[in-house]
């Protein structure tokens, strides 16, 4: 019987890695002891997570392209080219049957090189403006899978599946979720705010908190407070019965479930998991992301009216009111929970598997 072989590549950030994850457990449910082997950058975090779940991965010398001046971007052209080879070799000694991308430049090489020799491609796009490398792969690859409507504008229309991002099985099942509230003895009264800023922290959203605590207490919050790694020894003092804070979340699934309004960036792998567990939030957009995709995200979530979006520039001048309208309506909430819900799309992994698996039905 023949043995399906799939590669998977993807990473650079989080956003990228999970997703690929997520479709990689979906694999192993759908074929029969598949092998899967995954490709990233070395040196970046993929390297460390993916192992971590399971799979080997194979680290290809490519770096990305840096938007200020850098000497760096001299050397780009020669890894490129390194990164081209070092696919070539993969492909031809793996022999995959089917590649996918999940963004990031660590998937250009393998993904390209894969459509040149005729293997079929599939890669997915999480944001509703793509990044440059599935850009220009949407010419070669078979598929994409998108989260967002209108992607015709950037993707051939005939290839494009609104499949949504793939989710990790826990936060969709929500089962075994720890209460937080519980564990960290909250009283029933108080409401749950939690504060995340990404692994690395966000300077801004952490000051904004910060600026805000007294206020914040005041209304009878309790603030789960994910500072980030760099922030952490800024903030730890502010840990009492009312605050926790934290560097970050290894149970992220608890917290979603645990809280009962989010404030967070709005990169598309955050706004997949709210859409999920369907919390009113407060979308603050990374201004430091290539093309302010994070603002485009946030804004698409907006005019469903199914969150609150607001940019760092006015953070100062109208977060506070901002909450307190959330803190006060509870019609709001509820009206933004529910309109987040609708945009959830919780078997993602499974519809694009299923793509993957008809191709290979097909082309058998």
């Amino acid at each position: 019987m023949k043995k399906n072989r799939f590669i998977i590549s993807g990473g650079g950030t989080g956003g990228h890695i999970y997703p690929a994850l997520s479709i990689a457990n979906e694999i192993n449910k759908s074929f029969n002891n598949p092998k899967i082997k995954f490709i990233g950058a070395k040196g970046k975090m993929e390297m460390n997570i993916v192992p971590k779940h399971g799979y080997k991965i194979h680290g290809l010398l490519i770096t990305g392209l840096q938007r200020s001046f850098s000497l760096k971007n001299i050397l780009l052209p020669f890894k490129l080219i390194i990164s081209f080879v070092q696919s070539i070799i993969i492909i031809i000694t793996f022999k995959p049957n089917f590649v996918v991308g999940t963004g990031g430049f660590a998937s250009f090489p393998i993904v390209f090189m894969s459509s040149i020799f005729r293997i079929p491609t599939l890669i997915q796009e999480q944001n509703s403006f793509p990044g440059v490398s599935n850009r220009l792969l949407s010419r070669y690859t078979n598929y994409i899978s998108v989260a967002y409507d209108k992607m015709e504008k950037y993707f051939p229309s005939k290839k494009i599946y609104k499949t949504g991002n793939p989710i990790r099985e826990s936060i969709r099942s929500s089962k075994n979720f720890v209460n937080q509230r519980k564990k960290l003895n909250i009283k029933d009264s108080m409401t749950v705010i939690t504060v995340l800023g990404g692994s690395l922290g966000s300077d801004k959203i952490n000051k904004t908190i910060k600026e805000n605590i007294e206020f914040l207490i005041s209304k009878n919050i309790y603030i789960i407070w994910q500072c980030g790694k760099s922030y952490y020894n800024d903030y730890k003092s502010y840990n009492s019965d009312k605050i926790f804070v934290i560097d970050f979340f290894n149970d992220i699934d608890s917290i979603y479930y645990s809280s009962d309004i989010i404030i967070a960036r709005s990169g598309a792998l955050t706004l997949s998991e709210l859409a999920i567990v369907s919390k009113p939030s407060i979308l603050i957009p990374s201004p430091n992301v290539a093309e302010d995709h994070q603002l485009k995200n946030a804004k698409s979530i907006e005019e469903k009216d199914a969150c609150i979006c607001i940019e760092e520039k006015d953070l100062d001048l109208i977060f506070r009111n901002k909450l307190d309208l959330l803190l006060n309506d509870k019609n709001l909430r509820d009206e933004l929970s529910f309109n987040m819900s609708q945009i959830a799309m919780p078997n993602a992994s499974n519809d694009i598997v299923d793509l993957i698996k008809k191709h290979l039905k097909n082309d058998s």
